[in-house]
Protein backbone atom coordinates (compact mmCIF):
# COMPACT_ATOMS: atom_id res chain seq x y z
CA UNK A 1 0.00 0.00 0.00
CA UNK A 2 1.27 3.44 -0.91
CA UNK A 3 1.09 6.32 1.52
CA UNK A 4 -1.05 9.38 0.83
CA UNK A 5 2.12 11.39 0.06
CA UNK A 6 3.42 8.77 -2.37
CA UNK A 7 0.11 8.70 -4.24
CA UNK A 8 -0.02 12.50 -4.34
CA UNK A 9 3.50 12.58 -5.80
CA UNK A 10 2.46 10.07 -8.48
CA UNK A 11 -0.49 12.29 -9.43
CA UNK A 12 1.74 15.38 -9.65
CA UNK A 13 4.12 13.41 -11.86
CA UNK A 14 1.24 12.23 -14.08
CA UNK A 15 -0.06 15.78 -14.48
CA UNK A 16 3.41 17.12 -15.32
CA UNK A 17 3.29 14.89 -18.39
CA UNK A 18 0.58 17.12 -19.90
CA UNK A 19 1.46 20.55 -21.25
CA UNK A 20 -1.97 22.17 -21.48
CA UNK A 21 -5.15 22.16 -19.45
CA UNK A 22 -7.30 20.74 -22.23
CA UNK A 23 -5.31 17.51 -21.95
CA UNK A 24 -5.37 17.64 -18.14
CA UNK A 25 -9.16 18.03 -18.11
CA UNK A 26 -9.47 15.11 -20.52
CA UNK A 27 -7.28 13.02 -18.20
CA UNK A 28 -9.47 13.94 -15.21
CA UNK A 29 -12.58 12.90 -17.16
CA UNK A 30 -10.91 9.58 -18.09
CA UNK A 31 -10.13 8.94 -14.40
CA UNK A 32 -13.81 9.47 -13.62
CA UNK A 33 -14.83 7.03 -16.33
CA UNK A 34 -12.65 4.38 -14.67
CA UNK A 35 -14.42 4.64 -11.30
CA UNK A 36 -16.08 1.42 -10.23
CA UNK A 37 -19.82 1.29 -10.68
CA UNK A 38 -21.63 3.11 -7.93
CA UNK A 39 -24.58 1.18 -6.46
CA UNK A 40 -27.88 2.59 -7.72
CA UNK A 41 -29.47 2.07 -4.29
CA UNK A 42 -26.92 4.51 -2.83
CA UNK A 43 -27.89 7.34 -5.18
CA UNK A 44 -30.07 8.86 -2.52
CA UNK A 45 -30.05 12.07 -0.52
CA UNK A 46 -28.23 10.41 2.43
CA UNK A 47 -25.09 10.02 0.29
CA UNK A 48 -25.33 13.25 -1.67
CA UNK A 49 -22.58 15.82 -1.11
CA UNK A 50 -24.00 19.16 -0.03
CA UNK A 51 -22.23 22.18 -1.48
CA UNK A 52 -21.64 20.78 -4.96
CA UNK A 53 -23.33 22.41 -7.91
CA UNK A 54 -23.39 19.02 -9.64
CA UNK A 55 -24.97 15.99 -8.04
CA UNK A 56 -22.32 13.91 -6.29
CA UNK A 57 -22.82 10.78 -4.21
CA UNK A 58 -20.12 9.46 -1.88
CA UNK A 59 -20.02 6.38 0.33
CA UNK A 60 -17.37 4.95 2.62
CA UNK A 61 -16.95 1.48 4.06
CA UNK A 62 -14.44 0.29 6.61
CA UNK A 63 -12.75 -2.87 5.35
CA UNK A 64 -9.80 -4.38 7.23
CA UNK A 65 -9.41 -1.14 9.20
CA UNK A 66 -9.07 0.95 6.02
CA UNK A 67 -11.63 3.21 4.39
CA UNK A 68 -12.86 2.38 0.91
CA UNK A 69 -14.59 5.29 -0.82
CA UNK A 70 -16.96 5.11 -3.79
CA UNK A 71 -18.40 8.05 -5.66
CA UNK A 72 -20.42 9.04 -8.69
CA UNK A 73 -21.60 12.28 -10.25
CA UNK A 74 -23.82 13.49 -13.05
CA UNK A 75 -20.90 15.64 -14.25
CA UNK A 76 -17.91 14.04 -16.03
CA UNK A 77 -15.38 16.54 -14.66
CA UNK A 78 -16.71 16.29 -11.09
CA UNK A 79 -16.69 12.50 -11.31
CA UNK A 80 -13.03 12.80 -12.35
CA UNK A 81 -12.27 15.09 -9.40
CA UNK A 82 -13.89 12.54 -7.10
CA UNK A 83 -11.74 9.84 -8.73
CA UNK A 84 -8.60 11.84 -7.92
CA UNK A 85 -9.62 12.13 -4.27
CA UNK A 86 -10.50 8.43 -4.13
CA UNK A 87 -7.14 7.56 -5.68
CA UNK A 88 -5.40 9.38 -2.81
CA UNK A 89 -7.66 8.62 0.16
CA UNK A 90 -9.25 5.23 -0.47
CA UNK A 91 -7.67 2.18 1.17
CA UNK A 92 -6.04 4.38 3.82
CA UNK A 93 -6.41 4.24 7.59
CA UNK A 94 -8.80 6.80 9.09
CA UNK A 95 -5.92 8.75 10.69
CA UNK A 96 -4.14 8.97 7.33
CA UNK A 97 -7.28 10.39 5.70
CA UNK A 98 -7.74 12.87 8.54
CA UNK A 99 -4.10 14.02 8.35
CA UNK A 100 -3.93 14.23 4.55
CA UNK A 101 -2.97 17.74 3.42
CA UNK A 102 -3.91 17.04 -0.22
CA UNK A 103 -1.17 19.35 -1.49
CA UNK A 104 -1.42 17.77 -4.94
CA UNK A 105 -4.48 19.92 -5.68
CA UNK A 106 -2.32 23.05 -5.50
CA UNK A 107 0.78 21.43 -7.04
CA UNK A 108 -1.01 20.39 -10.23
CA UNK A 109 -2.62 23.83 -10.51
CA UNK A 110 -6.11 22.45 -10.20
CA UNK A 111 -7.43 25.11 -7.85
CA UNK A 112 -6.39 27.89 -10.26
CA UNK A 113 -8.12 26.17 -13.18
CA UNK A 114 -11.43 25.33 -11.54
CA UNK A 115 -14.46 27.56 -11.45
CA UNK A 116 -15.35 28.71 -7.92
CA UNK A 117 -18.34 26.36 -7.83
CA UNK A 118 -16.08 23.38 -8.69
CA UNK A 119 -13.55 24.45 -6.02
CA UNK A 120 -16.39 24.59 -3.51
CA UNK A 121 -17.49 21.14 -4.65
CA UNK A 122 -14.06 19.56 -4.21
CA UNK A 123 -13.82 21.16 -0.75
CA UNK A 124 -17.23 19.67 0.12
CA UNK A 125 -16.08 16.22 -1.06
CA UNK A 126 -12.90 16.46 1.03
CA UNK A 127 -14.88 17.57 4.07
CA UNK A 128 -17.26 14.61 3.72
CA UNK A 129 -14.39 12.14 3.25
CA UNK A 130 -12.74 13.45 6.41
CA UNK A 131 -16.06 13.22 8.29
CA UNK A 132 -16.33 9.55 7.30
CA UNK A 133 -12.72 9.06 8.45
CA UNK A 134 -13.47 10.66 11.82
CA UNK A 135 -16.55 8.47 12.30
CA UNK A 136 -14.59 5.32 11.45
CA UNK A 137 -11.68 6.36 13.67
CA UNK A 138 -14.09 6.67 16.59
CA UNK A 139 -15.68 3.34 15.72
CA UNK A 140 -12.26 1.64 15.66
CA UNK A 141 -11.32 3.17 18.99
CA UNK A 142 -14.44 1.56 20.45
CA UNK A 143 -13.84 -1.83 18.78
CA UNK A 144 -11.68 -4.45 20.47
CA UNK A 145 -8.35 -5.00 18.68
CA UNK A 146 -9.26 -8.58 17.80
CA UNK A 147 -12.68 -7.57 16.44
CA UNK A 148 -11.82 -6.36 12.97
CA UNK A 149 -14.79 -4.50 11.62
CA UNK A 150 -15.79 -5.38 8.08
CA UNK A 151 -18.25 -2.53 7.64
Amino acid sequence: MNTVTEIENEIVSDFNFFTDWTDKYQYIIELGNKLKDFPEDKKIEDYRIKGCQSTVWLTADLIDRKIVFKADSDSSIVKGLAALLIQVLSNQKPDDVLNAKLDFIEKIGLRRHLAQTRSNGIAAMIKQMKMYALAYKMKLENTPQNGVSKK
